[in-house]
């Protein structure tokens, strides 16, 4: 197993340079690494590796997410909580209600199956969205309008909001009595305690570096123990109570920015030093889940039914940032941003087959598809319109 991680890093710092080097996201190389070292072509990692791939991926987007909480700031946020909440939601709908019509006529499945698939593909990929976010916040392009903070927020509870729908689904189709009704209640649910849990937790670990003082790396390796138990916590409660982790990890970073804004930072460029490895185990993790051949078994049928769900993602976002001082191309970035999936699509795309569900093999075979197709635009899309269209701010302290 040592190998392979070994294999996986050298593998994937060169990918990331490589890509780097033409102008292309790094993960992009790291996906394509994943994909060929996967077990679906030459099969260089170790199954025990790949058995708990979950949990490596889990760790990185933690990483990635607490660097997330620690760039959101308090004003930032206010002036663009309205429009992240509605497009938590907005987007996913017009995506998802696409993909209801459309997928029954391309590819001949049931219109709860179409739900199903239309909630898979909904997710917008944070692990893809909040790295770049992060890079032109630290570059200060776009934040002056809070346009990056508002794509961290959002992109994260688009992910609640897909999820908790697709369970809900999923418990419809296999006959478990969900009541659709109290499961929708998991939304907000999740949302609120995955906030206060980690809005607790900050404020808990804020004491306790004012108590002890812990030196950065100390302070960072408390920090992260304590995003992991936030998992741990929402997977025993699962059954009794909703709660989001994640946004719970969120919230953690952005307490402690608001409480203690050198410690906050001190940790965040610890964490950027960890994310270089964490981002390797992702994104080639992501892609050895990721098999060429089933993704051919959607076809075109699956290619055309991913593209035109997206101009209904596209219209749905750019309404969501109608009532937002952003000009034409700040919305257009906006509308690119939210193009690519990767991290929900890898994770929860393969339980519909393992639940039974009939058409189970194509909802995996366009998930899967669908990866391979976002990503790499919507990542690219981001790069270069991001460093085009973003003004960047003049250097003051930004709000």
């Amino acid at each position: 197993m040592a190998v392979s991680i070994a294999l996986i890093v050298l593998l994937g710092l060169f990918s990331d340079y490589l890509f780097n080097r033409i102008k292309l996201p790094g993960l992009l190389g790291m996906l394509i690494i994943g994909i060929l070292c996967g077990p679906h072509v030459f099969n260089m990692i170790k199954p025990e590796l790949l058995k708990v791939s979950a949990d490596l991926r889990m760790v990185a987007l933690i990483v990635i997410l607490l660097r997330a909480g620690l760039e959101l700031r308090k004003d930032t946020l206010k002036r663009v909580g309205k429009t992240a909440l509605v497009m938590s939601c907005v987007p996913a709908i017009f995506e998802g209600g696409v993909i209801l019509f459309l997928a029954p006529i391309l590819l001949g499945i049931s219109y709860l199956e179409a739900a199903i698939l239309g909630a898979i593909i909904a997710a917008v990929s944070p692990a893809v969205v909040v790295p770049l976010m992060i890079k032109f916040i630290d570059k200060k392009k776009g934040t002056k309008k809070g346009i990056p903070t508002l794509l961290l927020g959002a992109s994260s509870v688009d992910d609640v909001f897909v999820i908790v729908i697709f369970f809900i689904l999923i418990g419809m189709y296999t006959g478990s009595n969900t009541n659709a009704l109290m499961k929708l209640v998991e939304i907000p649910e999740s949302i609120i305690l995955g906030i206060a849990v980690g809005a607790l937790s900050g404020y808990i670990l804020y004491h306790l570096f004012e108590k002890y003082k812990l030196r950065a790396t100390k302070m960072t390796i408390v920090v992260m123990a304590v995003a992991v138990l936030l998992t741990w916590l929402e997977e025993n409660l699962k059954t009794k109570i909703a709660m989001s982790a994640l946004l719970g990890v969120m919230t953690l970073g952005f307490i402690l920015l608001e409480k203690t804004e050198i410690r906050a930072h001190k940790i965040s460029q610890k964490l950027s030093k960890v994310w270089i490895f964490a981002e390797i185990l992702l994104f080639v993790l992501v892609g050895a889940q990721v098999d060429i051949k089933v993704a051919w078994d959607a076809g075109l049928a699956g290619a055309a039914l991913i593209f035109i769900a997206l101009i209904g993602r596209s219209i749905g976002t750019y309404l969501s940032v109608m009532g937002t001082d952003f000009n034409f191309k700040e919305r257009l970035f906006c509308v690119i941003s939210y193009i690519p999936k990767a991290t929900v699509q890898a994770a929860i795309g393969a339980i519909p087959l393992e639940m039974g569900v009939k058409s189970g093999n194509i909802i995996l075979a366009v998930a899967v598809l669908s990866i391979l197709l976002t990503a790499p635009i919507g990542a690219i899309g981001i790069m270069i319109t991001g460093e085009r269209w973003l003004e960047k701010e003049k250097d003051q302290k930004h709000h």
